[in-house]
């Protein structure tokens, strides 16, 4: 019988094209039936102490470590992830659980308020239930990332994860009920778009967070606006890298390069508007183009390759397509610009110079390992350059002055600026964007209020 991708979520090995694993699509009465369990979970999850989710969040990371190479291993199977990149996929994605589990209770502590005999008090409520609809590109931490502050909260939690890594879905769902939660209170469902718009017009789904494509943003945003639910949305970015002049060029091709390259290309934040300030541009540019040319290419089980296959062979056909159309509109080859031969879904490092703001590379998120040069007159025109985009994630800056940095990270459109180092998200501070990139935040505890009631309470008011 063939399996068909209508009927069923398939995982294709990327380094190989071998079929892993069919998946049946769930059916509208399943998706209830998750639904409704998920919300009988919650009268009792969210009963507890905070202290008491923290112990269980403390266990969950426990359940990762103690799963973490299988885990590892399923991610590198999936999507093609390098397992040294897997691995400490891992591991922060256990560290978050930790660290939550240690900040989360300050943070939902009864807030006292200013009005006067301290009349009134915040608290932070539960929502409900959560519905995740989450990417590939990172199997367990895009995950981990918003349900561990979610859970906290004393919300439940549906994922609803891409069709290529459903075999990782899986395994977390496990790995949560592993370490003691209910299926309920963290579940997996396998749906297709027309299953998450049902899932959204459920009436015991609270709220909504996507990460993924701005055309599947637009849409779950609108179904959960229409039904006056609140979402997060992560759409991903095409942020600039700026290179000024006086900045430790070794040190800015360094962070260059983990900055565009980890994860094979494949990060929504990831650095891939590459503009330099003129008079460093030829020496950068150099030193760049060698460290890249000196990246490994290879199967994603052997420890020394840095970049692996991308995760979907129709990533790289369009991948590939945006490169031809940037160099047909006068834009310079240095490194890469092809699809390596053999079975695998391999896509040379590439660098892409000379490349002007009208052009497909510009313009356009790179979703893979190309990087692309743009020189800037000055500092003035550099933030001009890195501002003429439709997305607003993040940006980078290098610079040997960072009082100035300092300033100029104030005129920048996005959600992040990192001084002197690349681009990254870590539980400690809020991860999100502007414009096309989507709005609302994760991480710290601007990404746990999100999905919270902040409830006040007022005692004795008079008038």
């Amino acid at each position: 019988m063939t399996i068909s991708y209508q009927t069923h979520a398939i995982s294709v090995n990327p380094a190989t094209g071998e079929t892993l694993n069919a998946y049946p699509y769930d059916s509208e009465s399943q998706i209830d039936r998750a639904i409704e369990r998920s919300h009988q979970a919650g009268k009792q999850w969210s009963k507890l102490s905070v202290a008491q989710r923290s112990t269980k969040l403390r266990d969950l990371a426990v359940a990762l470590r103690d799963h973490g190479e299988e885990l590892a291993q399923m991610i590198r199977a999936e999507m093609g992830k390098p397992i040294l990149q897997a691995r400490g996929e891992v591991n922060k994605s256990a560290n978050l659980c930790e660290w939550y589990a240690e900040h989360g209770p300050a943070m939902l502590a009864t807030l006292p308020t200013q009005v006067e005999n301290n009349q009134a008090v915040m608290e932070f409520r539960p929502l409900g239930t959560v519905l995740a609809v989450m990417p590939w590109n990172f199997p367990l931490w895009q995950v981990l990332r918003g349900a561990v502050p979610i859970m906290l909260a004393g919300n439940c939690y549906i994922l609803k994860h891409a069709p290529n890594v459903m075999g990782s879905a899986q395994l977390i769902e496990r790995i949560f009920i592993a370490a003691g939660l209910s299926q309920g209170e963290f579940a997996v469902i396998n749906a297709t778009a027309e299953g998450v718009s049902h899932a959204i017009n459920h009436p015991q789904i609270a709220a909504v967070t996507f990460t993924g494509s701005v055309r599947a943003g637009k849409a779950i945003g609108a179904q959960a606006g229409a039904a006056l639910k609140k979402s997060v949305l992560e759409l991903g970015g095409s942020d600039p890298f700026i290179v000024l002049e006086g900045a430790d060029i070794d040190q800015a091709v360094k962070a260059a390069v983990a900055g565009r390259y980890q994860n094979s290309g494949q990060v929504c934040a990831a650095s891939k508007r590459f503009i330099v300030e003129q008079p460093i541009a030829e020496e950068f540019t150099d030193k760049f183009v060698a460290a890249v040319k000196q990246l490994k290419t290879g199967a994603p089980d052997e420890e020394g390759n840095y970049i692996g296959p991308m995760a979907r062979f129709d990533l790289r056909d369009e991948l590939h397509d945006q490169v031809e159309a940037t160099l047909a509109e006068g834009a310079t080859l240095l490194a890469g610009g092809h699809k390596l031969e053999g079975k695998g879904n391999y896509y040379a490092p590439t660098v892409l110079a000379n490349v002007q703001p009208q052009m497909t590379a510009f313009r356009q998120e790179l979703f893979g390992p190309v990087a692309a040069i743009t020189v800037a007159r000055d500092v003035d025109h550099a933030i001009e350059l890195a501002n003429d985009s439709d997305f607003g994630l993040a940006a980078t800056i290098y610079s040997g002055d960072e009082d100035k940095a300092q300033l100029l990270a104030a005129r920048l459109e996005c959600g992040g600026v990192f001084i002197n180092g690349y681009s990254a998200s870590d539980p400690r501070v809020a991860f999100g964007g502007v414009k096309k990139s989507g709005y609302g935040r994760e991480l710290s505890q601007f990404g746990l209020y999100e999905f919270c009631n902040i409830q006040t309470v007022w005692k004795n008011r008079q008038g």
